[in-house]
């Protein structure tokens, strides 16, 4: 099982990680600007698992980067079973304050980059017949509670809930599944930068090994789906 994970240097990636490993994937690219989280990742999965684990180092604002990064992957792997879009960022600020440039980048890391992986890593996931998790949020999830200082942040997680369920359409043919997870509240640093005085009821670690199941059994039972994993929002 080969699997691709962006955002693996910390947090619920990097859990979700570990819990691959643990579950048998024998080789796992892990994506970040954090190299040497990564590389403390890669002696992890070195040490416990019989996992080969890949570090590239990239930063996901960096769209004009984004074929130079699938044939990093394309390097490593001549198809991609799981690929986990878990990378994202977050700027916590009223809408009014908020400048183009923080808009352009919450859009660039939440949506565009996820999106362009995709594109450019096709040729690998219809290889495979692949299962392609998405990491959205209950900020994107219709319905659901919205929140001071986080539109941006909801609007481009909707936006890759809104994809997923297009690129599921457009490519079941090719036997390649789409899901997308919308999560609420997770004890990572991201969910401090926002609410730095609330406590989570679901830990990192307990994410990550929910979102690894998903991604390994999921395209049994869904596709195309905009799914809300969620105790609290927060």
């Amino acid at each position: 099982m080969n699997v691709v994970v962006t955002g693996a240097s910390r947090g619920i990636g990097f859990e979700i990680v570990q819990s691959l490993a643990k579950a048998g994937a024998l080789r796992i690219i892990g994506i970040s600007r954090n190299y040497k989280q990564l590389c403390e990742l890669k002696e992890i999965c070195n040490q416990s698992y019989k996992t080969e684990f890949v570090p590239i180092s990239y930063d996901f604002q960096q769209i004009s980067a984004s074929e130079k990064l699938a044939g990093l992957v394309k390097q490593h792997m001549a198809h991609v079973d799981i690929l986990v879009n878990n990378a994202g960022t977050l700027i916590f600020k009223p809408f009014e304050q908020i400048s183009s440039e923080e808009i352009e980048r919450i859009f660039t890391v939440n949506y565009i980059a996820p999106a362009l992986l995709i594109k450019n890593l096709l040729p690998l996931l219809k290889a495979a017949k692949a299962h392609v998790v998405n990491i959205s949020s209950m900020g994107g999830f219709q319905g659901s509670v919205k929140f001071n200082g986080l539109s941006h942040y909801s609007a481009s997680k909707a936006a890759l809930a809104a994809l997923t369920e297009c690129l599921a359409e457009e490519y079941k043919k090719d036997g390649v599944f789409f899901n997308a997870l919308a999560l609420g509240s997770v004890q990572t640093e991201m969910l401090k930068d926002a609410f730095p005085d609330y406590k989570a009821l679901v830990t990192a670690g307990q994410m990550g090994e929910f979102i690894a199941n998903f991604a390994i059994n999921g395209k049994s039972f869904f596709n195309g789906k905009v799914l809300p994993v969620s105790l609290s929002t927060p």
